[in-house]
């Protein structure tokens, strides 16, 4: 009987110590529940931060040059297309979307009577206009992005033949978000209308794409632009 009580005992403690550690675990989910519900109210605090910082950098880019109205909103949209398409992390697809965005602030430091010039650059204004990336860099280098945005900025203007500015950086170099960013760009812009000429049709700017693949663009990233207008009905908004 005594050996019965001893086991029962020694059976309700242990019990007791398994329903103690089960009211410890459940209170370490609990904690864990709080701590995650507050790390993603961050997150989305930080990301409106980010979102109202980007708005602030496109309006004064687009106040200096109304050609410019809506181009890197545009711009950000194929990119961001591209960098799903291609499967890349989503902290890379975010970075090419925000740099995307921005990718023009360096414009800022140039005379409008350049940004908005109807005719042909000369040289030394075109050298002007190769530094604007290098003046991005420099501003966005000081915001604390929770992605390599300034780098991507000074990368946009790079081709993989090393002929880009204001580098000279060739192929693997290049950051892939830059690359995807610089093959967006173009199109956005050949279609778009500019000051010393009309807009060019979305076939021309793609023919432009596909005639530079593996010469100036990343093949990947040209053969997957030209997928998404051809094949998956891809659109500039209006």
């Amino acid at each position: 009987m005594r050996n019965e009580e001893k086991t029962k005992d020694q059976l309700v403690k242990e019990l007791q110590k398994m329903r103690e550690k089960v009211v410890g675990l459940e209170e370490v989910k609990f904690k864990y529940n709080q701590v995650d519900k507050m790390l993603k109210q961050s997150y989305k605090k930080l990301q409106k931060i980010i979102e109202g910082t980007t708005n602030i950098i496109t309006k004064v880019v687009e106040t200096r040059d109304p050609y410019s109205i809506g181009h890197q909103q545009r711009v950000s949209k194929l990119a961001t297309a591209i960098a799903r398409e291609m499967k890349l992390p989503q902290e890379k697809i975010e970075g090419t979307k925000i740099a995307s965005l921005v990718h023009d602030i360096g414009k800022v430091n140039l005379p409008t009577e350049i940004i908005s010039k109807p005719g042909k650059l000369i040289e030394v204004e075109f050298n002007l206009i190769k530094n604007y990336p290098k003046v991005g860099y420099d501003i966005l280098k000081k915001v604390d992005f929770p992605w390599p945005i300034a780098e991507i900025v000074l990368q946009h203007q790079e081709k993989i033949d090393g002929s880009g500015y204001p580098r000279g950086l060739k192929s693997d170099e290049i950051c892939i978000e830059a690359k995807i960013l610089g093959v967006a760009n173009v199109v956005e812009a050949m279609s778009s209308y500019k000051s010393y000429r009309p807009a060019l049709s979305i076939d021309e700017a793609l023919v432009e794409i596909s005639n530079n693949k593996n010469i100036l663009f990343d093949p990947v990233v040209a053969d997957i632009c030209l997928k998404l207008f051809k094949e998956k009905s891809f659109k500039f908004e209006s």
